[in-house]
């Protein structure tokens, strides 16, 4: 994404544009992917760039709350930012690490549960989690 495209979606989800966060965002949004925050201060790193792991988790933060990434909770240390909002599935790969997008179209419920009272639906998502099969 063009650094003209990212002002467009800070503007959109009302984030104030500042040099750090530019600099994350043109990394996590460059294309449909998913990136830690170690992965991400990696490749700030590897391009010269000096800013803050506070700042990369604050940022991070800021983008999921606002809607502009999403985030993903693997388990209590392990998250992941999504470039990709729209509803979709994953596969999450022990072995690897990886995840893979699933389109939401390849899933399909017979059946939910009853919600609980007082409540609506918003959204379903699934994640999957593989292994590497043995030789």
């Amino acid at each position: 994404m063009a650094r003209s495209e990212i002002l467009v979606q800070f503007d959109r989800h009302n984030i104030l544009p500042t040099p750090q966060r530019l600099k994350i965002a043109e990394i996590l949004l460059s294309e449909p992917q998913h990136l830690s925050a170690e992965q991400i201060i990696s490749r700030l790193r590897q391009a010269g760039s000096s800013v803050s792991k506070a700042t990369v988790y604050n940022t991070l933060n800021l983008f999921g709350e606002k809607g502009l990434v999403k985030e993903l909770c693997i388990d209590p240390k392990r998250r992941f930012y999504d470039s990709r909002t729209s509803l979709h599935h994953h596969f999450y790969n022990i072995d690897t690490g990886e995840l893979t997008d699933i389109d939401q179209e390849q899933i399909n419920f017979s059946d939910l549960p009853d919600l609980p009272e007082g409540t609506v639906g918003d959204s379903v998502e699934v994640m999957i989690k593989v292994r590497d099969a043995g030789d």
